[in-house]
């Protein structure tokens, strides 16, 4: 990711954090919407559900100029996710439902510049999380 996709990256989330809860809510219902058979991976409460997914996303988002300790929480957070039950097939759902909450969220403010940087950061993050659920795979030296 270039310099210019991070910042871009860091003001539309400042955006949607004005809207975190709805945010995430949006994100959940469009997840369910188009991959229903995700929906028995969340037992807990959505809307807690939610929270914790803007919270993720703003630690995350964070870290963008630390990538060693990014891609050190990405795997572990992956590894957290086998254990739920998420699959490979189900980011490709999950970097969807992002890409259409922001498209919602952020109206006018979600340029093809902010969907281009939005979708490789979410590429990247996919990849390395997929990677990391890999049977016998290494985390990345620190």
């Amino acid at each position: 990711m270039t310099p210019d996709q991070v910042q871009i990256i860091k003001s539309t989330f400042a955006e949607v954090l004005k809207i975190r809860e709805k945010a995430g809510l949006l994100f959940y219902e469009r997840l369910f919407a188009i991959a229903p058979e995700t929906r028995p991976l969340f037992k807990g409460d959505i809307a807690e559900q939610s929270r914790k997914l803007m919270d993720t996303l703003a630690l995350a988002i964070g870290m963008l100029r630390d990538m060693p300790t990014l891609v050190q929480t990405l795997q572990a957070l992956a590894l957290r996710h086998v254990q739920y039950g998420v699959k490979n097939e189900h980011y490709d759902k999950v970097g969807a439902s992002l890409l259409w909450t922001l498209e919602q969220g952020l109206g006018p403010k979600f340029t093809p510049k902010a969907r281009d940087a939005w979708t490789a950061l979410y590429g990247a993050v996919a990849k390395i999380m997929m990677d990391a659920a890999q049977p016998g795979a290494k985390p990345a030296a620190t």
